[in-house]
């Protein structure tokens, strides 16, 4: 390929709203273009990195016994009311008609479709255990898409779904995934994803984990315990909460707070310590619109995927009205009004007094004690863990708290689509039982944008071997000069025969131009053919993480090229956990 040739341009500037490296680098770059909200077109070098990595998803999956399928994008409505997600999921489910006024879905997840396509076949213990697999767009209409293809709402992804007998079987299968994702992933150039216990949302099912690439453009938290090693992502991990010491015995007290809102606003007044303190977050069903009101320690955060599990419904956050008797910024749990959902935190546990609203504008009470004052005995963790928090494993005070992209996911599902769908099969002993489900995701773009974002440095990405669009990046620089001109040719044309993917850069521009688009290509290897190195019959060859520069001679370069080549295969091999059998 010729890189005049190339569809896409390389510009110097910054887009002003690129958030993150990743981003920025791909629009840049000419990876790929805006079109809509959360919605891109990608141009060839993008598009070959998508292959690649579809590649090396499909050869594990391949591996360990996935067979491929494809699923519709466009879907019937009634599918997904017979699992019950139609009504169940928010708006991120594009619920559209046709033109017979059939309801239609655009397929964000395809368990419902996976489940239709085998519930014939699966229909006698003899056919399991099998796993299907696609590589197929999505759409998610995401209220907020960012961050390039990190979070879109059309996007390629890698869903499979494995069908079993029993949660035994399924466990196995689990554990094979779980050791295929560290391949895929090693694979792509990035070994140190790491795999993190996740809650499983509307996924449902009992056991889930993700597959998390640490990266302060990440906009999951997730939860490292260095002493034991455990893992979470911040909406699973149990919040434990040592509340030992605190203030002295005092009575009951109402203080004058005047314009005190804010917890901060509150105990710089009060002059307390926010351990000591309890502040109200209100939030209303979604369902009804009643009150649920979470009080919790002044310095924790509610963990609204934790509250709504514990209500089995969703909640947003509370209008407070007239009617509600709720007083904002100074809503307590004395003396309150009651017939709302009451809830307290964990993180309160233990604290004999405490500072809290009054339930009167500018007004708060010193002196709480939520056993005396309030009957409290019942504790809910629906806060999220904090650095320097209890390891929920080990009970050590050891938890960092770090940002990380999603690159991946499984799910145990157990028989929640399969009984919803009224999948069936025959056991051995002639009864009728629920086939046990596991399914497995991998954003494909998502996927590439996160090695862009891990591997890159101010003047491009540095792509792994593995998935890198051009594995060679040729520059002449003089093509006004006959014999440079004619070397860069050959040479081109000897490492396409000797099967090298090779972008060759012969444009009549200043070599600063050539550079910094080489560089933001990212191709591993640049060979340079330039007049002074010719003057010795020999061409450069310097890599893109600026690890190898040197010369190698012209009659043998292409075999020396082809030597280097293997040596960045064999590092990324290195680092990829053999398939066991």
């Amino acid at each position: 390929m010729k890189l005049k040739q190339l569809v896409g341009e390389r510009f110097k500037e910054r887009p002003a709203d690129c958030v993150i490296d990743s981003h920025a680098l791909s629009i840049r770059g000419g990876y790929m273009k805006y079109v809509g909200s959360g919605i891109y077109s990608l141009y060839p070098p993008m598009k070959r990195i998508t292959r690649k990595i579809e590649a090396v998803i499909r050869e594990e999956m391949d591996a360990i016994g996935g067979q491929e399928v494809l699923f519709p994008v466009a879907l019937p409505g009634a599918l997904w009311e017979e699992s019950g997600r139609y009504e169940s999921v928010g708006e991120e489910l594009l619920r559209f008609t046709d033109r017979n006024n059939s309801r239609m879905v655009l397929g964000m997840t395809h368990e419902e479709a996976a489940v239709h396509l085998v519930r014939e076949y699966g229909q006698t213990y003899t056919k399991y255990p099998f796993t299907i697999y696609q590589i197929q767009t999505k759409f998610r209409d995401e209220a907020r898409p960012r961050a390039g293809l990190i979070r879109v709402r059309e996007f390629t992804m890698k869903d499979a779904y494995s069908f079993h007998t029993s949660k035994e079987d399924l466990e196995k299968q689990y554990e094979i995934f779980y050791r295929a994702y560290h391949r895929i992933f090693a694979r792509a150039g990035v070994p140190e994803v790491i795999a993190v216990q996740s809650d499983s949302g509307m996924m449902g099912g009992s056991v889930s984990h993700e597959f998390m690439l640490l990266a302060d453009a990440g906009e999951d938290s997730i939860v490292l315990c260095d002493a034991c090693g455990y893992r979470a992502n911040m909406e699973a991990a149990a919040n434990s909460v040592d509340n030992t010491g605190g203030l002295l015995a005092a009575p009951l007290e109402k203080v004058y707070t005047p314009h005190c809102k804010t917890i901060e606003e509150v105990v710089e007044y009060l002059g307390v310590p926010v351990e000591y303190s309890c502040k109200a977050v209100m939030y209303q069903k979604n369902s009804d619109d009643s009150y649920v009101i979470v009080f919790l320690r002044g310095d924790y955060e509610v963990s609204e995927t934790k509250l709504t599990n514990f209500l089995g419904e969703k909640v947003h956050p509370a209008v407070i009205t007239p009617e509600s008797g709720l007083v904002a910024g100074f809503t307590g749990p004395y003396q309150m009004k009651e017939g709302h959902t009451v809830l307290y935190d964990v993180s309160l546990k233990g604290i004999e007094y405490l500072t809290c609203g009054a339930n009167e504008e500018n007004y708060h009470y010193k002196g709480l004690q939520l056993l005396r004052d309030c009957q409290v005995t019942d504790f809910v963790d629906i806060s999220k863990i904090r650095t320097g928090g209890i390891c929920p494993c080990c009970g050590r005070k050891t938890m960092q708290v770090k940002r990380g992209i999603e690159v991946g996911n499984i799910f145990q599902l157990g028989t929640k689509y399969t009984e919803a769908m009224h999948m069936t099969y025959t056991d051995a002993d002639g009864e009728s039982k629920y086939p046990v489900m596991g399914c497995y995701g991998i954003g494909v773009g998502r996927l590439a944008a996160s090695v862009c974002e891990a591997r890159h440095d101010e003047n491009g990405p540095i792509w792994p071997i593995t998935i890198a669009p051009w594995q060679v990046h040729l520059c002449c620089m003089r093509v006004d000069q006959a014999a440079c001109k004619e070397a860069a040719d050959e040479l081109y044309a000897a490492l396409l025969a000797a099967g090298v993917e090779v972008i060759y850069d012969d444009r009549d521009v200043r070599a600063g131009i050539m550079f910094a688009d080489a560089d933001l290509l990212g191709v591993p290897l640049r060979v340079i053919v330039g007049p002074k190195a010719l003057k010795d019959n020999q061409v450069e060859v310097v890599s893109r993480d600026k690890r190898i520069s040197t010369r190698v001679d012209l009659p043998r370069a292409v075999e020396q090229i082809q030597e280097m080549l293997r040596g960045l295969f064999e590092e990324i091999a290195a680092q990829v956990e053999p398939r066991r059998q």
